[in-house]
């Protein structure tokens, strides 16, 4: 009932202004380890942690293919239960990830008191096998101070009954698990990942996880005063991949994890409610109800960077090339109620009902 309140009702949110977004994406380029530095690198950085000397014979350990279902190029993180280890040295534990580092540029290493939006999609296999000890597939770990050793936030599948994904935290060396979700809800599913964190010692954390095919929100955690900072640190980073342990070998499996479009953005300040609202509210629809086309009336593209549209039931209708010159072509929806979701860097700024007749 919650989700039908906030599309039948026309609002305003107070937003804050990202001061920049970096976006890894696949491009079905052939060298995929050139593509993630320098995205997350400077030139002659490598941020790709794999046992490709470990296991030569498999070639790279990050690659792409075409992803049917996201129509789109996507990254594949293949771990083996052997000969892989972690970062080509013999250990209890095997790893093929990515990250920042200290020379990553700027704005993807966030500092006290910064909030940084993480964006992200994954799929793991309907037959994934986590380790009972551990299996990350993102964290965020500080670099610097006492505390750099342990994760600050992580994502972890592990074996249990059922299978769980886990969201653990600590601010300092002592993990606690904040949450747990039931392992099924995601295997064989792409999910998309929306982390905000605002970091400092009193900051606040929230996570969403949503099934891309169908919206349905599978897992969600807030806290709004939160310790974020681990003290001592320089600054914290981002890691996604794989990363488990090999303690239990007979629970494990050969596993590609599907991640796509990574994004890393920043955030500064805040715009005013009264500004906004006097900004959203000038945008209108005519004609309306309409069978061909909806216009958006005094709509200024500043205002808005994105337009999202979904039906009475909540499900979002695909409108790519349906929008021109601030239009919208309506003329293959079927008659019924529809919402139109202005939004301005990711944020909501107005809803509108459109009837097409």
């Amino acid at each position: 009932m919650r989700k039908y309140v906030l599309f039948l009702t026309v609002f305003i949110l107070v937003r804050q202004v990202a001061c920049s977004q970096t976006v890894l994406s696949a491009d079905g380029s052939a060298n995929t380890y050139s593509l993630i530095n320098a995205v997350l690198a400077n030139p002659n950085r490598n941020v790709v942690e794999a046992p490709d000397c470990n296991h030569t014979s498999f070639g790279n350990h990050i690659t792409q293919d075409f992803d049917v279902d996201l129509n789109k190029n996507v990254f594949l993180f293949h771990i083996h239960v052997e000969p892989d280890n972690d970062r080509c040295k013999k250990d209890d534990r095997q790893r093929n990830e990515i990250k920042t580092y200290s020379d990553s540029p700027e704005n993807l290493k966030a500092t006290i008191e910064e909030t940084v939006i993480y964006k992200w999609k994954f799929k793991i296999s309907d037959t994934f096998k986590p380790s009972s000890s551990f299996t990350h597939i993102h964290q965020i770990k500080a670099v610097g101070g006492l505390y750099a050793s342990i994760p600050m936030i992580s994502l972890t599948l592990r074996k249990s009954s059922p299978d769980r994904l886990e969201l653990r935290y600590t601010a300092t060396n002592n993990q606690n698990t904040l949450k747990t979700a039931n392992l099924d809800l995601f295997r064989g599913n792409w999910v998309e990942v929306t982390e905000i964190i605002k970091f400092g010692n009193v900051g606040s954390y929230s996570i969403e996880i949503s099934n891309l095919l169908n919206k349905e929100l599978l897992f969600t955690y807030k806290n709004s005063s939160l310790d974020t900072w681990q003290d001592g640190a320089e600054f914290a980073r981002p890691k996604w991949g794989i990363y488990r342990s090999l303690n239990n070998l007979q629970d494990l499996q050969d596993e590609i994890v599907r991640f796509a479009d990574f994004s890393i953005e920043e955030v500064t300040n805040s715009l005013s409610l009264e500004k906004l609202k006097a900004k959203a509210e000038n945008i209108l629809l005519a004609p309306n109800p309409s069978s061909k086309e909806v216009t958006f009336l005094n709509a200024n593209s500043n205002n808005y960077d994105a337009i999202d549209v979904y039906d009475y039931s909540g499900i979002k209708i695909i409108i790519n090339k349906k929008i021109n010159n601030k239009k919208l072509d309506v003329s293959s929806f079927s008659k019924g109620l529809y919402f139109i979701v202005f939004k301005k860097d990711t944020i909501t700024t107005k809803v509108l009902k459109c009837y097409v007749k």
